[in-house]
């Protein structure tokens, strides 16, 4: 994370991980596959934060506050942007790791979010013409204070509230245009 893919050297990686460099090259075949591997590892972390999100009990603002808070505790982790960071950076070379990292990201925290809300308008609560564009815009406003800000500026500029406050915000401005009325 720190040295990006190309300034990184197998042979300070096998020293941090206690090992010798042919032994590291027993498990990662090349600098390629140690790459992909390292974002795999990640996606599978962000997967097992993401599944204790709970939001299939409680009205519509209970349900959405619990995901978002929890999406703009994740987002706003800087260890999640730095490996957004290096995804981004390395997509050109890592196309299908980068793909696969967001797609595996489209899953474990868009699907949960969608299938809050299909049955959120299924109950009658809200209203809305495709769910996927509504949950797009719900974690497009926690994404931008907690995620891009800091992604562009190299965590130099941090949004002045909570991500609570974040959280409450966004979703009070979604339910302020999809709750039934």
């Amino acid at each position: 994370m720190a040295e990006g893919y190309a300034s990184t050297r197998i042979e300070p990686i096998a020293r941090a991980a206690a090992v010798s460099t042919a032994t590291l090259y027993g498990y990662f075949p090349s600098k390629a596959d140690l790459f992909a591997a390292v974002i795999a590892d990640a996606s599978d972390d962000f997967s097992e934060q993401m599944k204790s999100v709970r939001c299939d009990e409680g009205d519509a603002r209970t349900r959405l506050t619990r995901f978002a808070v929890a999406y703009a505790g994740f987002m706003g982790d800087p260890f999640v942007r730095s490996v957004f960071r290096l995804v981004m950076a390395e997509r050109p070379r890592f196309r299908d790791v980068a793909m696969s990292f967001f797609e595996r990201g489209r899953h474990d925290f868009g699907l949960p979010l969608i299938e809050a809300l299909t049955d959120l308008s299924a109950s009658g609560d809200l209203r809305f013409d495709k769910a996927s564009w509504a949950a797009g815009q719900l974690m497009g406003m926690i994404e931008h204070p907690v995620f891009f800000m800091p992604l562009v500026t190299g965590d130099e500029v941090q949004a002045t509230r909570t991500t609570e406050a974040i959280a409450a915000d966004a979703v009070e401005t979604f339910l302020s245009h999809y709750a039934a009325r």
